[in-house]
């Protein structure tokens, strides 16, 4: 299953697709900076190429090896076109490069919301300590690493969940119903207002 168009399931929302690909055997950074405009080099404060597309909201990364990441889209095709776009520029530059490269998902970045409170003292005993970690000092959020799907949670007082790491829709899902299950006693006793729910992804186009 691929990372449509469109993901608004119950509150859960894809905030961030990153996405790699091999675009050519190399890049010349310096000549494609200097022929192109709308891109930043410098190679002191970072070893890629930044290419912003602001009309999707985008932002590709190029370096010298031919790799490209592709980060900031909500949509599969925002990073289609990011990536056509690009080609488009380097051609145009009579730059050689692959024709069809082959577009990875590294990781997918989603938020949810549990709509309940809660007390993250609570949490953090009631998911076993050695998963998580809770400094508010530091941060104001509780950190819940879990190990399969290979997912990080990041959960607030507010009912707020942030879910990375994923690489596939699937793992999302997975996740998210993982950390329900984990909260499903806790969250009960806050009030009959919550009910238990699987969540299941449905794939929704523009």
């Amino acid at each position: 299953m691929t990372v449509m168009e469109d993901v608004i399931v119950k509150n859960i929302r894809i905030q961030n697709l990153v996405a790699t690909l091999q675009i050519a055997e190399n890049l010349n950074l310096e000549y494609i900076n200097q022929i192109t405009s709308g891109m930043k080099y410098n190679p002191v404060i970072f070893p890629g190429l930044i290419y912003r597309l602001k009309e999707l909201g985008t932002t590709l990364l190029l370096f010298k090896s031919g790799q490209v990441v592709c980060t900031g889209a909500k949509y599969n095709e925002d990073i289609n076109r990011s990536i056509k776009t690009l080609i488009k520029v380097l051609k145009g530059a009579n730059l050689e490069v692959f024709k069809n490269p082959n577009i990875t998902i590294q990781n997918i970045v989603a938020t949810y919301n549990l709509d309940v409170r809660l007390d993250l003292n609570e949490v953090a005993i009631g998911l076993g300590l050695e998963n998580i970690e809770y400094e508010p000092e530091q941060f104001p959020g509780l950190v819940y690493r879990i190990v399969e799907p290979r997912t990080v949670i990041l959960l607030f007082q507010s009912g707020k969940v942030i879910c990375t790491g994923a690489k596939q829709i699937e793992d999302i899902e997975l996740a998210i119903n993982k950390l329900k299950d984990e909260l499903h006693t806790y969250l009960e006793n806050k009030g009959s207002e919550y009910k238990r729910e699987d969540i299941h992804l449905d794939y929704n186009s523009h």
